[in-house]
């Protein structure tokens, strides 16, 4: 049976009410991907106010990797709702938060002494990884990349690279910010070729501390394994590698945003995990609540334990409900296959669209690990201009046919897979047809197949 079902025109009546509310109590700074207004979901898919279903390929940016409402995780939220709700882990601490710490700093990357510390967001994350790299190495400067989103506070997004929307308007940022180009192998900033280029950008490095900033006021370099934001862009096995080396060399720190990478994403755990690596501090946030706010640093003990007493916190961070879902959420990945669940539709995504990048030139890349995939559209294969009005198109399309899917990528080119990990073989598959008719419709013009409505 279809797990899409489209009742009304795509926006229904129900879904523009609600829309035309918002333009009047909500700031227009708040961007929606989709003009559809939820009222339930579950698993994979998501039902509007109107009673159309659509198979979900966005997971809350990257937050539902473990599904809609995991029985399990509702289990744990309903049992700490008859405790309490809230009593501030600084005033009168709780044990769930020692628990999940624990868990953390076991499943996390590297085989030494760890200390976990819990936020709200992924942002405020990546700000006190920051903090704490500044205050045990006691150097300024942080080196990140270009093409990387690390969130929308002043630190974050100094640290973010995309200029439209994140950060026109919004500056000055704070200083001691260095960027260098990633390896993003299908635009190379050096317009070399791997593996012919032996990782010239990861050994680039080196020049940068001649160039941009001396060695010995970096702090920190912060990386994401996988671009998120920026194209689901995967360097080759070997890059994090030589630039974790390189890092350590000069007593730099070595941070890892798993942000949208984490919790199975990419077919393991932590994306870390497969380059080989151990980052010396870690951040997590998105899918490690199942659907509630949350988000850790993970690192070495004595990097972690660098800040003052009180130099860390905040009032609700490691909330009592938030810690309780993802206990659940580390026991789902302990006792079910969602890592390998990850790779069997990554490798079912990329069969289809390795047959579409055949068949029609405007898919210039397919690339992803694990169930973390995207295509880059272009306008042509030759210049790689990128194709951002029919990525746009492409979206629309699936969304008034039943398919949500987000849009990612510096030049807005770039459609991601973020399906939930419980996905059915035959949710993918419809998803796909979806997503197969829009590029149909984009690259044939008035071929795409058009869906009944029930």
């Amino acid at each position: 049976m279809s797990t899409i079902r489209l009742k009304t025109e795509i926006p229904g009546p129900n879904s523009r009410a609600l829309h035309a509310r918002r333009a009047q109590a909500v700031p227009r700074g708040l961007s929606h991907a989709t003009p559809i207004y939820v009222a339930k979901a579950q698993d994979a898919w998501l039902e509007d106010v109107d009673g159309n279903r659509y198979i979900d390929f966005a997971g809350g940016i990257g937050c539902l990797n473990s599904g809609h409402r995991p029985q399990p995780v509702i289990a744990a939220i309903e049992e700490q709702l008859e405790k309490y709700l809230h009593t501030c882990v600084q005033v009168t601490p709780y044990e769930d938060y020692i628990r999940l710490a624990e868990r953390m700093n076991e499943v996390t990357p590297g085989k030494f002494s760890k200390k976990t510390l819990f936020l709200n967001s992924g942002a405020e994350a990546v700000e006190n990884a920051v903090k704490i790299a500044r205050a045990y190495t006691k150097r300024p400067a942080i080196i990140a990349f270009e093409d990387a989103f690390h969130g929308r506070t002043m630190m974050t997004l100094a640290l973010t690279s995309k200029t439209h929307p994140y950060k026109a308007g919004f500056a000055p940022f704070p200083g001691e910010v260095y960027r260098v180009p990633f390896a993003y192998c299908y635009r190379c900033s050096y317009n070399l070729k791997y593996p012919e280029c032996d990782l010239y950008c990861a050994r680039h490095l080196e020049d940068t501390f001649k160039r941009l900033v001396a060695q010995e006021e970096v702090a920190a370099v912060i990386a994401e394994p996988v671009l998120g934001e920026g194209g689901f862009v995967a360097p080759p096995p070997d890059y994090f590698k030589v630039l974790v080396d390189l890092c350590h060399k000069h007593k730099i720190l070595f941070i890892a945003d798993e942000v949208q990478s984490g919790f199975g994403r990419t077919g393991a755990l932590f994306a870390c995990e497969r380059y080989g690596i151990e980052p010396d501090l870690i951040v997590t946030a998105k899918s490690l609540g199942g659907g509630l706010p949350l988000a850790a640093v993970t690192g070495r003990a004595e990097i972690m334990d660098a800040p003052a007493i009180g130099g860390l916190g905040g009032t609700f961070a490691g909330n009592p409900l938030s810690c309780a879902a993802a206990l659940a959420v580390l026991d789902l990945f302990e006792s079910t296959n969602l890592l390998a669940r990850s790779n069997e539709l990554g490798d079912r995504f990329q069969r289809r669209a390795r047959e579409w990048q055949r068949r029609w030139p405007i898919i210039g890349d397919v690339r992803g690990l694990g169930g973390m995939q995207a295509i880059e559209l272009v306008k042509s294969q030759k210049t790689k201009t990128p194709a951002a009005e029919e990525t746009k198109q492409i979206t629309q399309y699936c969304y008034e046919h039943g398919l949500i899917t987000i849009s990612a990528g510096s030049y807005s080119n770039v459609i991601r897979i973020l399906v939930p990990l419980v996905a059915a073989n035959e949710q993918m598959d419809e998803g796909l047809d979806v997503l197969e008719a829009a590029l149909l419709s984009v690259c044939e013009k008035g071929s795409a197949p058009q869906l009944a409505r029930v």
